[in-house]
């Protein structure tokens, strides 16, 4: 078993998106290497109603898949297909856009006024580019949660772990989306597959990862586990984790525990052409794309 060390530790960037809705980024419109098949990921929690009820109305999707899970509060969605729903606290939606579609994300908040969600972007192949698009809706009761004898709680969006599998299926990344709880003063190790890019969002209380292991003698803060010593690096809320190779990471919960985002997937490896939330492999599919936008034909039958 190898430790996959962080790479890097950022803290999610306040911003504005859709019709004024104040967020926070972890990633996204920048170099997609170290998330690959990952895009994006916005983090829209706030408990000003003024904030975030103007919402994201209709915006074109192509080359993309974009994954809506909604903790606080409510979104209601609709689309050019005909498409109209509400995602609740827990639910999510799992949205492949492909070769386009017409969509509206309009938040609400609970009785407090209290809205918190994130929406992740997986990028398309080129080979799935123009595919039919197609709606996952999973409500909360369908996402299996599995608790381990120390506390641990993880809830599984997507992929398999822990002998459970999530609801969401047929994805071409074969992402596994992972809800993680950590108990005060807990440590565990989670495995995820060498091969894939990995990243953790945490979202609610602090703890701290391994950064590596290192020889005695080294001047950081240490954990002997047999005859390894491990460096720890400190997360806490809104801190996006990147991690490098390895076949699992080890996690140190602090006094109030940690929550967090588990999320990896296999990369795409291709070029990636961006335009807002139409993403294609080269600068002629998006320029085609964007004339299609303005000449009133991009929605095909």
């Amino acid at each position: 078993m190898s430790i996959r060390p962080v790479k890097r530790v950022v803290q999610s960037k306040p911003t504005i998106e859709g019709a004024g809705v104040k967020l926070r980024r972890a990633f996204g419109f920048g170099d997609t290497q170290e998330t690959d098949p990952f895009l994006l990921l916005d983090d829209f929690r706030n408990d000003r109603p003024q904030d975030y009820r103007a919402g994201f109305p209709w915006h074109p999707h192509r080359g993309i898949e974009t994954i809506t899970y909604v903790l606080a509060g409510s979104v209601d969605h609709g689309d050019s297909l005909g498409n109209r729903g509400t995602l609740g606290a827990g639910d999510i939606q799992w949205m492949t856009a492909g070769r386009g579609i017409m969509h509206q994300e309009m938040p609400q908040g609970d009785a407090q006024g209290r809205m918190h969600g994130f929406q992740l972007w997986a990028n398309l192949p080129s080979s799935l580019k123009m595919t039919a698009p197609r709606y996952q809706d999973v409500k909360a009761a369908e996402i299996p949660e599995v608790v381990d004898d120390d506390g641990v709680r993880v809830r599984v969006v997507s992929g398999e772990f822990w002998g459970k599998k999530g609801p969401v299926d047929g994805v071409v990344a074969d992402p596994r989306y992972l809800d993680v709880f950590v108990p005060a003063g807990q440590r565990k190790r989670l495995k995820v597959e060498v091969e894939r890019h990995a990243f953790a969002y945490i979202f609610e209380g602090d703890g701290r990862f391994a950064y590596s292991s290192k020889p005695l003698g080294v001047l950081a803060e240490k954990q002997v586990d047999g005859e390894e010593l491990l460096v720890r690096e400190p997360v806490s809320d809104r801190s996006l984790v990147l991690f490098d190779r390895g076949d699992e990471i080890d996690v140190q919960a602090g006094e109030r525990g940690i929550r967090f985002l588990l999320v990896s997937g296999k990369p795409i490896e291709e070029p990636v052409a961006w335009y807002g939330p139409i993403v294609m492999n080269t600068r002629a599919e998006l320029e085609q794309a964007i004339a299609e936008l303005r000449n009133g034909n991009f929605i095909r039958n």
